[in-house]
């Protein structure tokens, strides 16, 4: 069965175009290349009628006033030899010639690629006047892997992305570079080593490869799917911080988001609920949850304990601190661990949903425009052959549909949402790190009991320079317009600019919660590992042997002696008598994969190898796999 995507201008998707960005070949559906075929006859006839038509027989932009001759006047100076050329023809060609002056790095393949599949799918909508050969010329550049060289500065954005998809036409044409396996190559040779041959320009052709989004849509397709799995995996980096504090679920219930029923909101709530499902750690009793204590040689005397990195206390609260309280200390002991006696945990854990969630409305709206975005004519003028007219003027309509700011805008909302998704997950990974708020796990999460120790501080230093970093981008560029072409293009959009930041910006959102996932990982390791060893602790142990681990009680000789007993019997008969505690099924799947190839931190070591392993985990998407493996 063929795997070829087959576009008709109209039934183009997201999953698509990142498919042929990826490597798919396209093939062109033939009732399409009828549509291309009568626009570009019914043009051909009105040029030979001597009509006025902007772009065809006028010059373009500030030169739109400027019929075009039969010939060059150039010809007509004294001895000069006829040219043969026509200026319908060479209006064309210089338009791409001289319109690829992009400059910086170039472009990914991939993103080339969705430029090209783009521009390809707008022609075959029949508007544009563009031959049939012109159209499968692309395509067979496309198909045969041949990718140009696209710098990436140098749209704003209306006409279109003019310079860049003039570096795409410019190859078409034998002229610029490209690369081809593997290898940079001027563009005459990129064609002739697959066997292909460059393309002479017709009437309005150059205009038709050059004036549209593309740019700007194909970097917006490819940022929307990577912000569709980075949503994905910020909800998991924040179920297993969640699990590393033993966080409370009724915030994420789903008859609190019914009463502020905003789609992300409520998605994200069910979300982290599935990623939790199974966990004993989210909503664990307070009084059950040790705080860390720094490891000294008599911590443990059970020889399977002595490899414990840690000690765990409680501080018991006395009979004469309860008053007024009694009935509090009826429902929970009176045991301060590591969690404090409060119903609700901080912003950064409480509100993933609603941060979390509007950051996935953010992205629905930009979804909604990129998907009108995909079929949509966007080039000018637009051709209706088919209209019955009594002038040309109505059949060839100057328009504006190659202006970016419906893009550029939708764009500008993403701009503004990804410092805000990575600025949440530093939080939590900084309420992590510090020992006033991470709610009784070491500082730093690690032991440090000579005092030489520094374990995950500087982790939240990168996450924090990476937040100031994309907040520093995240200014629109659509709200700045810069006029061009001697102020006949006077308002553009800056879409591309705005597209190619959003791509940007979410490759380093990545970063961020590959820290988070990092250090979650290992705070989740001491959370899970203290409970465990006060259960098995629990298990072993008499109320005396038990209350070794429990300060502030009363002397062996005090009054209320056996009342403390007693009471520390019953935090010692509970833990006894629960499961072994554990974080939900698809957090400790994720939690599994990132030890598979990054260690638990007992003692400081080089950590940079592991950072970027965390990193490369989340890009390559590894990590957000394997929790929804045991999700499905």
């Amino acid at each position: 069965m063929s795997t070829d995507i087959l576009l008709d201008g109209q039934s183009l998707d997201r999953a698509q175009l990142v498919a042929v960005a990826r490597g798919a070949t396209v093939r062109l559906d033939t009732g399409a290349l009828q549509r291309v075929a009568a626009a570009a006859d019914f043009l051909a006839a009105q040029v030979a009628r001597e009509e006025p038509i902007y772009g065809v027989s006028t010059g373009f932009g500030s030169n739109a006033d400027k019929l075009l001759g039969a010939h060059p006047l150039r010809d007509e100076l004294p001895g000069a030899a006829r040219s043969g050329r026509s200026p319908h023809i060479e209006l064309q060609d210089n338009l791409i010639v001289t319109h690829a002056v992009c400059v910086g790095e170039p472009f990914a393949p991939e993103v080339v690629r969705a430029m090209l599949c783009i521009r390809i799918n707008t022609l075959l909508r029949g508007h544009s006047g563009i031959r049939v050969q012109t159209v499968q010329a692309l395509a067979d550049m496309l198909n045969a892997g041949i990718v140009p060289v696209v710098p990436q500065l140098g749209s704003v954005g209306a006409s279109g992305d003019l310079a860049p998809l003039s570096h795409l036409a410019i190859v078409l044409l034998g002229g610029g570079e490209a690369f081809v396996d593997g290898e940079r190559v001027p563009g005459r040779d990129a064609l002739a080593r697959k066997g292909l041959a460059p393309v002479a320009l017709s009437y309005k052709e150059g205009l038709a490869l050059n004036n549209g989004t593309a740019q700007m849509l194909a970097t917006g397709v490819l940022a929307v799917q990577a912000l569709d799995d980075l949503l994905d995996t910020a909800d998991l980096a924040a179920a297993m911080t969640l699990d590393a504090f033993a966080g409370r679920l009724g915030a994420f219930a789903p008859e609190v988001h019914a009463l502020r029923p905003h789609p992300g909101q409520v998605g994200t709530a069910a979300h982290l609920l599935r990623l939790l499902d199974g966990s004993t750690l989210a909503d664990i009793p307070y009084h059950l949850v040790p705080r860390f204590r720094p490891w000294l040689p008599g911590s443990w005397d059970d020889p399977a304990a002595r490899a414990l990195t840690f000690d765990i206390g409680w501080d018991w609260v006395p009979f004469g601190q309860r008053h007024g309280r009694e009935k509090f200390y009826r429902r929970f002991r009176p045991f301060r661990g590591g969690k404090k006696h409060q119903p609700q945990d901080s912003y950064s854990l409480r509100c993933i949903p609603q941060v979390h969630g509007a950051v996935r409305d953010a992205l629905a709206q930009a979804k909604r425009v990129l998907d009108i975005e995909l079929n949509a004519v966007t080039d000018n003028p637009l051709v209706f052959p088919d209209k019955q007219a009594e002038h040309v003027e109505e059949q060839v309509i100057s328009a504006g549909h190659f202006h970016g700011m419906p893009l550029a805008l939708a764009m500008s909302y993403l701009k503004a949402a990804i410092p805000v998704l990575a600025s949440i997950s530093e939080r939590r990974l900084n309420k992590l790190v510090d020992p006033a708020t991470n709610d009784g796990l070491p500082a730093f999460l690690i032991g440090n009991e000579d005092g030489t120790e520094s374990g995950h501080m500087i982790v939240q230093y990168t996450a924090a320079a990476i937040v100031n970093d994309l907040a520093s981008r995240a200014m629109p560029a659509s709200v700045y317009s810069v006029p061009t072409s001697a102020n006949a293009e006077d308002h553009v959009s800056m879409g591309a600019n705005e597209a190619r930041h959003v791509l940007a910006m979410a490759q380093d959102l990545g970063k961020v919660l590959g820290l988070e996932l990092y250090t979650a990982a290992q705070a989740l390791d001491l959370r899970r590992d203290m409970i465990n060893a006060a259960r098995e602790l629990a298990g072993r142990s008499d109320a005396d042997a038990f209350a070794a681990k429990v300060q502030g009680g009363p002397l062996p000789d005090a009054a209320e002696r056996a009342g403390f007993l007693a009471e520390v019997e019953g935090l010692r008969a509970e833990l006894a008598a629960s499961p072994a505690f554990r974080p939900g099924w698809a957090v400790a799947a994720a939690h599994a994969a990132i030890r598979a190839r990054i260690p638990f931190l007992d003692r400081d070591r080089a950590m940079d190898g592991e950072v970027a392993a965390a990193v490369r985990m989340v890009a390559d998407g590894s990590v957000l796999a394997a929790a929804r493996a045991v999700m499905q």
